[in-house]
C-alpha cells in the first residue's frame, strides 16, 4: 500500500510565528486555502481509495476540496492528530527558543516531553501505528495495491518518514515537511519505501500503483523522487 502524507496549507498560526499545537479555530490564511485547492487539483486524478486526516481544522480545511472532488467522506484519526505541546501551545516561537527544552527537541527529540503535553517518541509511535493500521485495513478490503492520503501535520509526517528511512528519532529534524507538500512512503512486507518528500511539484502521475507485472512488490513505487526546503513550525 501506498500513502501520500499531505501537511495541511498554511495556517494563521504558522503566519504569527506561533505554536498552534492543538488549539481550536486555527484557520488556513488565503494562501494556504489557494494551496489546499491546488493541492487537491494535483491529487484529484489519482485513483485514491481513502482520506484519512487529523482531527484538527487546518488539515480539515486542506483535505475538503480534494474530498469533494474524489467524492471521499475523510476518516478522522485522532493519533494523526498535531503533537500536544501541553504549556507551550500557542507561545510566540521566538519565546520558546530560549527554554533548555527547545535544543532538546532539536538534538535529542527522543528525549523531548513537553510539559504538560506529550513526548515526541509517543508521536511516532502512534503516527506510525496509525498509517500501519489503515495500510493493512485497505489490503485486506482490496486485496491489491492501493494509494491512500493521510492529511496531518510537520512534525507527524517528519516522525512517520523517520521510521520509515530508519533514521533515529534524533535526527528527524534534518527532515523539511513544508505547508501543502507531500511525502510518500509505500509499506511492503518487507520494508517501507520513501518515494517522495517534501514534494510541491506538479506531476504525480507516477504514484498510480502499477500492474502485478510492472511491480515488483518487495520495491519501492517506481518514478520516486526526494526534495528538500525548508522547515516551518
Amino acid at each position: 500500500m501506498t500513502v501520500i502524507l499531505l501537511r495541511h496549507g498554511v495556517s494563521t498560526s504558522n503566519n504569527a510565528r506561533t505554536l498552534a499545537g492543538r488549539s481550536h479555530g486555527v484557520e488556513l490564511t488565503d494562501h494556504g486555502t489557494e494551496q489546499a485547492r491546488q493541492v487537491g487539483q494535483r491529487l484529484a486524478g489519482l485513483p485514491i481509495a481513502r482520506i484519512v486526516a487529523s482531527p484538527l481544522l487546518r488539515c480539515q480545511r486542506t483535505i475538503s476540496p480534494l474530498a469533494a472532488e474524489l467524492g471521499l467522506e475523510p476518516v478522522i484519526d485522532d493519533r494523526l492528530a498535531e503533537v500536544d505541546y501541553g504549556d507551550w501551545t500557542g507561545r510566540p516561537i521566538a519565546e520558546l527558543l530560549g527554554e533548555p527544552l527547545w535544543q532538546v527537541v532539536q538534538r535529542h527529540a527522543s528525549a523531548a516531553v513537553f510539559p504538560g503535553g506529550e513526548g515526541l517518541a509517543q508521536v511516532q509511535a502512534r503516527a506510525v501505528a496509525a498509517l500501519r493500521d489503515h495500510d493493512s485495513a485497505l489490503a485486506e478490503l482490496h486485496g491489491a495495491d492501493v494509494l491512500w492520503v493521510a492529511c496531518t501535520h510537520g512534525d507527524v509526517i517528519k516522525s512517520a518518514l523517520a521510521d520509515a528511512l530508519g533514521l533515529h528519532l534524533d535526527g528527524f529534524q534534518r527532515i523539511v515537511v513544508e505547508p501543502a507538500s507531500i511525502s510518500v512512503i509505500r509499506y511492503t512486507p518487507t520494508a517501507p519505501y520513501v518515494a517522495r518528500m517534501n514534494d510541491t511539484g506538479a506531476d504525480l502521475s507516477a504514484l498510480a500503483p502499477p500492474s502485478p507485472r510492472e511491480s515488483d512488490a518487495s520495491g519501492p513505487v517506481p518514478g520516486g523522487e526526494i526534495g528538500a526546503g525548508r522547515k516551518d513550525g
